[in-house]
């Protein structure tokens, strides 16, 4: 039987870990001057005069090695804990585990190929 009392703890912690942060936007939101003005509405670098707008458009070149960082990144968190019960477990966790790192690296492939990993 579900019993709901079993996860009084688990319901008090969620409320005051929740409750903290939205008090604390609250009293901060009250508390804070708000004064605007053409200095505090202008963008801010380092303290010299803006030259032109603060909005840049980035090549599609840095997101994509970033992803690519973030990916294998993913892949090295999820495969620390295969390696250290590699020798509990058996043949077809190896297997899937290749398998696993063969499909990132198929993907890197396939973006080197198709050159989306050249800065030129």
């Amino acid at each position: 039987m579900f019993l709901l009392h079993e996860y009084d703890i688990f319901w008090a912690f969620f409320i005051i870990s929740s409750g903290i942060p939205i008090l604390a936007f609250r009293i901060s939101g009250v508390l804070a001057p708000t004064r605007e003005g053409p200095e505090k509405l202008s963008s801010y670098e380092s303290g010299i005069e803006p030259m032109d707008d603060a909005w840049l458009q980035f090549r599609i070149r840095y997101y994509m090695f970033a992803l690519i960082f973030v990916v294998f990144d993913v892949e090295t968190v999820f495969l620390y804990p295969w390696a250290m019960s590699f020798d509990v477990l058996g043949v077809s966790v190896f297997i899937e585990a290749f398998i696993f790192v063969l499909i990132p690296i198929v993907g890197s492939v396939y973006a080197w190929r198709k050159g989306a990993l050249e800065w030129s």
